[in-house]
């Protein structure tokens, strides 16, 4: 026996399909956070930091190169991993319900523009690591969308999580020596750029999700 899928339009808000399918973006994003969890276990089992000198990105060194790819999933210790695991999820889960392959895409693009960012302009002789990048990206990524996109939704929920985390947002600025704001607002603007270039095309404008 079959079941009829989710009905409406997964991208609009109120739609058994946009609820469906934010479901399964929290879901996704819950799946993300016990593989980080065990990574800086195995760090941690290795020798603290172990892991996080051989796959953190380097400014301006070719062997921190490849730290572009592999920082986003090293953390320094468990508070640094605690701190962006939950601002990850909620990003991530509203990033993600827009669709799969935008939000790969999206992601791919975070990464490569904020890792070689810092990997250029980063300070000399640190290593960076950590999945705050893309946290601010996805933040990024959702208030652009709320414009490029016309979306009243993407601008609220972009809203909602900036005020949560507005004590955060202060770390695109250099304020922080241990903190790599560099990444912050490189993730920041990588997010944008996503959001850009691979917006939806402009659905007919409703009191729910248009303006």
């Amino acid at each position: 026996m079959s079941y009829p899928g989710p009905s409406g339009d997964p991208t609009r808000f109120g739609t058994d399909a946009f609820f469906a399918s934010i479901g399964r973006a929290f879901v996704a994003m819950c799946a993300v956070v016990p593989f980080l969890f065990l990574i800086e276990a195995i760090d941690r089992g290795l020798g603290a930091g172990t892991l996080d000198v051989a796959g953190g990105i380097i400014p301006h060194r070719l062997d921190g190169l490849d730290g572009v790819i592999f920082s986003p999933f090293l953390h320094a210790n468990w508070d640094h991993l605690y701190g962006n695991s939950v601002p990850l999820i909620l990003v991530g889960t509203f990033a993600l319900a827009g669709g799969t392959r935008r939000f790969l895409w999206s992601t791919l693009v975070i990464v490569l523009v904020s890792g070689f960012g810092v990997w250029l302009v980063g300070d000399p002789g640190t290593v960076v690591v950590g999945a705050s990048g893309v946290v601010f990206g996805y933040l990024g990524l959702l208030f652009a969308r709320g414009f490029v996109e016309r979306s009243w939704w993407n601008l609220g929920v972009a809203a909602f999580i900036g005020l949560l985390y507005w004590y955060q947002i202060y770390n695109i600025l250099p304020t922080d020596a241990a903190i790599s704001w560099q990444g912050h607002a490189l993730g920041l603007l990588a997010g944008v750029i996503a959001a850009v270039a691979f917006r939806r095309r402009r659905q007919p404008v409703d009191a729910l999700t248009g303006f």
